[in-house]
C-alpha cells in the first residue's frame, strides 16, 4: 500500500509539472504590433522562423463556465495524452474529412502564401500546410500502422509533449478559418476543418480559449452573445425604435418585439442592438420591413443571430445555439425566418440548420429555409416595391468586403454566385458609385478581416492587425485608384474588426458599414409601396 500511495503521489506531482510546464509555455503576454505603410501591394513575405510564437489567447480558467460547457477545469488534465488521443480517434471516425484531409495533401505548397496570417506575419507555421502538419504528425506517429510499430522518427511525426500542445494553441488559434487556402489547395483540402478539430482536442484537455468560449457559455444560457438579460434587450431595441420614430417623424415605425403570428421573424447579431456601425444597418432593415408593409418581430429568446458554437468541432454548441431560433419561430407561428448581416450566422443558419432541426415544412412553402436579408431586400427592389432615393449616398464611392463565412461557405438564393451578386445588387440599387477591390481579394478569392472564428478579442490585437494586412492593402488601392470612400459589410465580426483596424491604419472608421446602412439612407418612407 505504501508503494501505491508513493506511485499515485508521484503521478500527481508529474502531472502537475505537466500542467505548470504548459501553464508557462502559453501564458499570456500583450503584445503590441504597428501597422505596416498601406502601398495598395500584397507581398509575399521572406519568411521569419516562430516571429508570432509569443501571441497566444488568454485561456478561460473561470470554474462555472467551463462546467456549463462539459469542459475540465484547472487547466491541464493529468491523463491528457490519453484524453488527447482519444478525443482525436472519436474525431476522426466520426468526421472522416478530417481523416481525408490528413491523409491526401502531398505538400504542393499550393496554400503557402494564401493564408492573411502568413501574409501579415511571416511566421511559417502559419502557412496553412505547416499549421496543419502540426496535426498530420500527430496522426501520422499515432494514427498509422508505421507510426505505431516504427515510432515517430520513421514517419516524420511527433510524439505528444508540453511544447506540441503548445504549438497547437498557439498556431491553431493563428487562423480563422476562413477557408481561403481551401480555394486553392488542388486537392480540396479543408484546412478549417482540421483547425475546429485541434480546437476541439484542445478543449477535451482543459485548454479552453476564453474569449469564444465565454460567449459560447452567454449564448447557450442567457441566449446572446452580450448576455443581455430580457428585459435589457426590450430596452434597447424599444430605444432604437424611439429613435428610428424621432429621425423619420414617422410615428408607426417599429423594431416589433415577440409578436405572435407576424409573417417573419428576423434574427441578427446582437451587437446590431447598439454598437457602431452595426446599428445603422439595423436602422436600415426596420425601414425596409415598414416600407415593404410586411409584418415581422425580433425574439427576446432568440436574441442572438451570431453562433460562436461553430468555431469548434463541437457541433453541439452549436445547436444548442441555433435551438433558440427555431423554438422562437414556432412558438411566433412565423411563415418565415430571414437572417441578418452576419456572416458565420448565415452559414449557419443556410447550411446547418436543416440538418440539425429541419425540414421546416411548416414555414410558407414560398420560403422553405431561411432567407438573407440582402436576398430579401434585393427582391423588393427589382419588384419596385422600395422608393430609393441613390444621391443620398453620392456622398461614397463603395466597395465591398466579401465575408469569408459567405463567399466560400454557401450560396444565396437559390442562385450560381448568388453570395457575391445578390449583395451587390443591393448596393448598386441604392447607389450610384460602386466600385470592386482587385479581384484577387474579393468574392471566392476574398480575404479574411482578420478576426473571424473567435480572434476578436483585444487579447489577439496583435494577430488582428498583421492579419488585416491583406484587406488593408487591397482597400487602400481602391481607394487611391477609383477614389473608393466606404468599405460595406455583411458581417458583424468585419464590422467589430475593420471598424477599430481603419483608424489603425490611419483611414476614418467611418468608410465602415454595413449594406443596409446604405439602404437606409436612401430609401424613402412614405405611402407604402406593398409587395
Amino acid at each position: 500500500m505504501a508503494d501505491d500511495k508513493t506511485t499515485d503521489s508521484s503521478a500527481q506531482g508529474d502531472a502537475n509539472d505537466a500542467n505548470a510546464r504548459v501553464q508557462a509555455l502559453i501564458k499570456y503576454v500583450k503584445i503590441k504590433e504597428k501597422p505596416v505603410e498601406l502601398t495598395g501591394e500584397i507581398k509575399v513575405p521572406c519568411i521569419k522562423p516562430n516571429s508570432f510564437i509569443d501571441v497566444k489567447p488568454q485561456l478561460l480558467t473561470a470554474i462555472e463556465p467551463l462546467q456549463r460547457l462539459g469542459y475540465p477545469i484547472g487547466g491541464l488534465v493529468p491523463n491528457w495524452k490519453e484524453v488527447f488521443l482519444k478525443k482525436m480517434d472519436e474525431i476522426l471516425k466520426k468526421y472522416r474529412s478530417v481523416k481525408l484531409f490528413l491523409d491526401i495533401c502531398v505538400r504542393c505548397g499550393a496554400c503557402t502564401d494564401k493564408c492573411h496570417y502568413f501574409i501579415g506575419t511571416a511566421d511559417p507555421n502559419n502557412m496553412p500546410v505547416a499549421r496543419a502538419e502540426l496535426m498530420r504528425k500527430v496522426y501520422r506517429r499515432y494514427f498509422t500502422w508505421q507510426g505505431k510499430l516504427l515510432g515517430s522518427k520513421f514517419v516524420n511525426g511527433s510524439d505528444l509533449s508540453e511544447e506540441l500542445l503548445a504549438m497547437w494553441y498557439t498556431y491553431f488559434y493563428q487562423c480563422s478559418e476562413c477557408r481561403r487556402c481551401a480555394v486553392f489547395c488542388p486537392s480540396g483540402i479543408d484546412t478549417a476543418e482540421i483547425t475546429m478539430a485541434a480546437r476541439e482536442i484542445l478543449n477535451s484537455v482543459g485548454l479552453v480559449q476564453k474569449y469564444m468560449h465565454e460567449i459560447i457559455d452567454k449564448a447557450q444560457n442567457i441566449g446572446n452573445n452580450l448576455g443581455m438579460q430580457q428585459n435589457a434587450i426590450v430596452n434597447a431595441l424599444e430605444f432604437v425604435q424611439d429613435e428610428l420614430q424621432e429621425t423619420t417623424e414617422i410615428p408607426d415605425i417599429r423594431i416589433p418585439i415577440d409578436e405572435e403570428g407576424a409573417d417573419v421573424l428576423f434574427v441578427t447579431p446582437s451587437a446590431d442592438f447598439f454598437a457602431s456601425p452595426h446599428i445603422e444597418s439595423l436602422y436600415g432593415y426596420a425601414k425596409v420591413f415598414h416600407q415593404a408593409g410586411i409584418s415581422w418581430t425580433m425574439s427576446t429568446h432568440a436574441s442572438e443571430g451570431g453562433n460562436f458554437g461553430m468555431f469548434v468541432h463541437n457541433y453541439g454548441n452549436m445547436k444548442k445555439i441555433n435551438k433558440r431560433i427555431w423554438e422562437a419561430a414556432r412558438d411566433l407561428k412565423v411563415k418565415r425566418v430571414i437572417g441578418g448581416e452576419c456572416g458565420h450566422m448565415w452559414r449557419v443558419l443556410s447550411s446547418y440548420s436543416n440538418t440539425m432541426f429541419g425540414p421546416f415544412d411548416w414555414l410558407d412553402s414560398r420560403y422553405p429555409r431561411p432567407q438573407h436579408i440582402c436576398e430579401f431586400t434585393l427582391d423588393l427592389l427589382n419588384r419596385g416595391a422600395l422608393k430609393i432615393d441613390k444621391t443620398a449616398n453620392d456622398e461614397f464611392v463603395v466597395t465591398m468586403h466579401d465575408s469569408c463565412q459567405v463567399a466560400r461557405g454557401l450560396e444565396m438564393g437559390g442562385t450560381k454566385y448568388g453570395q457575391f451578386e445578390i449583395p451587390r445588387g443591393v448596393i448598386r440599387g441604392v447607389c450610384n458609385r460602386f466600385e470592386d477591390m482587385p479581384e484577387n481579394t474579393i468574392k471566392e478569392r476574398t480575404f479574411c478581416c482578420g478576426a473571424g472564428q473567435g480572434l476578436l478579442g483585444d487579447d489577439m490585437i496583435a494577430t488582428r492587425v498583421k492579419g488585416a494586412i491583406p484587406r488593408m492593402q487591397a482597400y487602400s488601392y481602391a481607394k487611391r485608384e477609383k477614389g473608393v470612400n466606404f468599405v460595406a459589410l455583411i458581417c458583424a465580426i468585419c464590422k467589430a474588426q475593420l471598424s477599430k483596424m481603419f483608424p489603425t491604419y490611419g483611414i476614418a472608421m467611418e468608410e465602415v458599414g454595413g449594406i443596409h446602412q446604405l439602404v437606409g439612407r436612401a430609401i424613402v418612407l412614405g405611402a407604402k409601396e406593398g409587395i
